[in-house]
């Protein structure tokens, strides 16, 4: 495994590391492919606006969430694909300590 994928796996977990970023993804997600709008975001959960920015910029920067501008509006949306590496990454060797495929595991 490469230390590049290691790095970006942990600083994916990192940005997760703080609720407020926790709860934007949460919401995020159930959103949709649609996305959501920030100010959907800050209503619903009730963040300052630039707190509520610094997190989102954190998820977008980790690769975690998308952003797409439509006019004055931002659309928030899970990356999907980068959710799902990321629960790969920890379960791809569940059980089997380095070594070949592990029976009756997880």
């Amino acid at each position: 495994m490469g230390v590049n994928k290691i790095e970006r796996h942990a600083e994916q977990l990192a940005a997760l590391g703080h609720v407020a970023r926790l709860s934007l993804l949460r919401a995020v997600v159930q959103a949709g492919a649609e996305g959501v709008s920030t100010t959907e975001l800050q209503e619903r959960l009730d963040i300052p606006w630039t707190t509520l920015n610094h997190h989102l910029d954190r998820l977008v920067d980790a690769g975690l969430v998308t952003v797409r501008r439509e006019g004055k509006f931002a659309y928030h949306s899970a990356d999907y694909q980068a959710l799902r590496a990321v629960t790969d990454f920890l379960w791809e060797d569940c059980c089997k300590r380095g070594k070949g495929s592990a029976k009756g595991c997880c």
